[in-house]
């Protein structure tokens, strides 16, 4: 399906609209009942959030390069966000138009930095396909995620499902049935978070024009 240059959010709901059109009523149930058990766990609540102190953190990119959060917050803010996997149609999505924002970012001196379960080769190869000019680091078993209080765990059902369907395990490289939220945040130079996206429901995600607007609106 070719998918209209729209604002990222109006492309989220046609993908889902596509899916909820041809897809089994048990399925689009059992993912509707997943996104409600992620609303009703209490991660919104818990998640770190406007005003908190982001925790500091050192991953590997997807080339194996430790890369540490204050290391690019001594250049400028930083657009932390999450995404769920190479396998997520939602994800791919968001991951292309944070890349075509991208330049605005940079105009307005942030970093886009992008975290994910994925283990490095599943990272490596949804970067390259998406051409991303931006660091993706892999977060094996969500442990930044879980800092950032952002990780819930699926119901069996739905982890049923993405398992046989997108073989989710393996790109995670683990049994846990564990995702985070496709939550984005803007850190400012202290580490104190100065903007949060928390949403139950994947299928929604911080759109990136509005992103900028908020970085145009607070400058360093």
């Amino acid at each position: 399906m070719k998918i209209k240059e729209q604002n990222l959010q109006a492309q989220l709901d046609e993908v889902k609209n596509n899916f909820e059109a041809n897809a089994d009523a048990s399925i689009i149930k059992t993912y509707d009942e997943g996104v409600d058990a992620v609303a009703h766990s209490g991660v919104i609540e818990n998640a770190k959030n406007v005003g908190d102190t982001a925790p500091n953190f050192t991953l590997n990119n997807a080339l194996g390069s430790a890369v540490e959060l204050k290391d690019y917050l001594k250049k400028g803010k930083v657009i932390l966000t999450w995404y769920r996997g190479g396998w997520c149609p939602f994800c791919n999505l968001t991951l292309r138009q944070l890349q075509q924002e991208l330049p605005n970012f940079k105009a307005n001196g942030a970093t886009l930095i992008a975290l994910t379960p994925e283990v490095p080769d599943k990272s490596l190869s949804t970067s390259e396909k998406h051409n991303l000019e931006f660091e993706v680091l892999s977060d094996l078993g969500n442990k930044i995620a879980k800092a950032y209080g952002i990780v819930y765990k699926l119901t069996d059902d739905v982890a049923t499902s993405y398992n046989a369907a997108f073989g989710m395990e393996e790109y995670n490289g683990d049994t846990s049935n564990e995702l985070p939220l496709a939550a984005t945040y803007i850190i400012n130079e202290d580490g104190t978070i100065a903007y949060a996206f928390l949403d139950a429901d994947y299928r929604n995600r911080a759109e990136p024009a509005e992103i900028t607007k908020f970085l145009s609106s607070n400058p360093s």
